[in-house]
């Protein structure tokens, strides 16, 4: 993508109603459309979504398809997917705003931020799908299902959250196994190193982001974790 289109998507996204920004990592400040600053957390059902729904997040969304996904399956709750590159939200902002999905918002944060933008106790389910798994031992502690991540998700999440992990990765799917045996507060749920063997145990497993379509296209298995924190 040339810098003139982002540079175009990044202006295009201060004016979508469903896109929160933060542009400071030192400030823990949103900004909502217009650019006007808002103070959320807490407070996302009610002042964005106008209801009283659970609440659902998409870590490392990219595009947002798994939101989208989400968001048709489940009218009765509330998605907001998370990402910190704002061309990649622009498209999932975008197809929501065309599509009239008004349980669906996006924000773009780093998420070692996010305990920052939500309350305790403020969100039900945490998808993780598909993020960067982070190879290299020195940088173990960037993968999402790392200790520090969990311990940001049990600061937000309500009582029996769940928490899912979908990826391609076997390193990634045992580190998650073996970050959770370690963690007495947290409990496995479900773990499968390759879904599509068998019948799907939850039906929202059936959406594929454009990257698992490519994974399975080169013959990888899909993995898949469960877990409450």
């Amino acid at each position: 993508m040339s810098k003139r289109n982002k540079l175009q998507k990044f202006a295009e996204l201060l004016s979508f109603p469903n896109v929160y920004e933060n542009f400071d990592a030192r400030q823990p400040s949103l900004s909502g459309p217009n650019g006007a600053p808002i103070d959320l957390r807490g407070k996302w059902a009610e002042q964005h979504f106008g209801n009283a729904q659970p609440l659902t997040l998409e870590l490392a969304c990219g595009r947002g398809e798994y939101t989208l996904g989400l968001a048709k399956r489940y009218p009765e709750r509330n998605f907001i997917g998370v990402d910190i590159k704002g061309a990649r939200i622009w498209k999932g902002a975008h197809l929501a705003l065309n599509e009239g999905l008004t349980n669906v918002a996006f924000l773009r944060t780093r998420i070692e931020q996010i305990a920052l933008f939500f309350a305790p106790q403020e969100v039900a389910e945490i998808w993780i799908t598909f993020p960067d798994p982070f190879l290299r031992e020195s940088k173990a502690n960037r993968r999402l299902t790392s200790p520090f991540f969990i311990a940001q998700y049990r600061r937000i999440l309500a009582p029996n959250g769940i928490v899912h992990l979908k990826t391609d990765e076997p390193n990634l799917y045992a580190f998650t196994l073996e970050t959770l045996a370690a963690d007495a507060a947290t409990t496995l749920l479900y773990s499968d190193d390759d879904i599509y063997a068998r019948p799907l145990p939850f039906p929202e497993l059936e959406l594929k982001t454009y990257y698992e379509q490519m994974h399975l296209a080169e013959g990888k298995t899909i993995k898949y974790v469960r877990f409450g924190i």
